[in-house]
């Protein structure tokens, strides 16, 4: 090994290969060796380290040589050497951004709605602009943006890619960044719905408000799974409607054959905050809802807790079949088709609960 001060040399052996020499023409050990160089990149001169062979049966004049692989990664030494001194991200960095997020060098530049092939050529030969360089390190520190531009550009890539990148992000985020992710896939559902309409029982979408009631449910629910806690979270919805004149959490219905299933349903059970775990059941899989007690529920009201409450009574000891049946009976789905969001003006005509 060499020793620390040794690092002052400017020429020094690194390995010894077997091969057909080009110079003398022979097969034998040839000398591969590595120095300090310069060249110019970009019109400034650059110094960088540079390897290359030498054979010891020719004279001093012409004993030196490098193969096409050498001297493509000289010369990737050179722009490197560049690169650093401009503070640019090396070609080493920028695979371990890519390889961070698990993507090819195609997913990346589609993820950055770049040229198919400028990510390969940054990671090659081609050295990147000051603009370039600082999209690639805004999304090696925050993850989020990454996600944002896989949203944007999100028909660039196959289901199956798009779940996969979108795996990857959620893996680089902390809790913030999970929750503050889960929370743009939902409302983001919900675009159409900004304004208090009878489409939203004239209440905006509340995350905050829906991950409290969610909570709620499930601690004095046993067993709670999604099926139904979908169909008590449209009953606390259009009770609290029918008595207030407005929802609790913001949440838009439609007619489906299940009953009434929230607008981004999926989204829902995807929010950071609500925990849920996946069980296998015979021929799919269960989502079993629990509570989350690091939720603050004073973002709910007096009134709301009592709405909650009745729903809670009316259905926590009953299967999820038999709420959908007695969902079925219910005008709010009878008047509309499949597809269709239910308005809670129907939403008055709920059968009163039983006392």
């Amino acid at each position: 090994m060499r020793k620390e001060n040794e690092g002052l040399v400017h020429d020094y052996l690194i390995c010894s290969d077997s091969m057909e020499c080009p110079l003398c023409g022979k097969t034998h050990e040839v000398e591969l060796r590595r120095r300090k160089a310069k060249t110019i990149v970009k019109k400034e001169i650059v110094e960088y380290e540079e390897e290359y062979y030498r054979c010891e049966n020719c004279n001093d004049e012409e004993n030196e040589f490098v193969t096409a692989k050498l001297n493509k990664k000289n010369l990737l030494n050179a722009r490197n050497a560049y690169r650093r001194a401009k503070q640019l991200l090396t070609s080493d960095e920028i695979v371990a951004i890519r390889e961070q997020y698990g993507l090819s060098q195609l997913d990346l530049a589609l993820l950055l709605d770049w040229g198919e092939v400028t990510i390969s050529r940054y990671e090659s030969k081609a050295i990147q602009d000051e603009a370039y360089d600082n999209i690639l390190r805004s999304i090696k520190k925050d993850p989020l943006l990454a996600y944002e531009y896989l949203e944007k550009n999100k028909a660039k890539f196959s289901r199956e890619k798009y779940d996969l990148i979108k795996k990857s992000i959620d893996e680089n985020l902390d809790e913030y960044g999970k929750e503050y992710l889960s929370r743009k896939l939902l409302e983001s559902n919900y675009v159409r719905y900004s304004d208090p309409s009878d489409m939203n029982g004239y209440k905006i979408l509340s995350i905050d408000v829906l991950e409290c009631v969610i909570s709620y449910f499930a601690k004095r629910v046993s067993n709670l799974y999604k099926v139904k806690l979908m169909k008590m979270l449209w009953y606390a919805d259009a009770l609290c409607y029918k008595r207030y004149g407005y929802a609790i959490t913001g949440l838009v219905y439609q007619h489906y054959d299940m009953g009434a299933l929230p607008i981004g349903h999926r989204a829902i059970m995807d929010l950071n905050n609500v925990k849920v775990v996946s069980e296998d059941g015979y021929d799919y899989t269960k989502y079993h809802v629990l509570p989350n007690e690091t939720l603050n529920l004073s973002v709910i009201s007096a009134e709301e807790l009592d709405i909650l409450d009745q729903v809670i009574k009316q259905f926590k000891d009953v299967i999820a079949q038999d709420i959908v049946d007695y969902m079925h009976e219910e005008e709010a789905y009878s008047l509309t088709n499949y597809g269709e969001v239910i308005p809670f003006s129907l939403a008055k005509k709920i059968r009163d609960f039983q006392q």
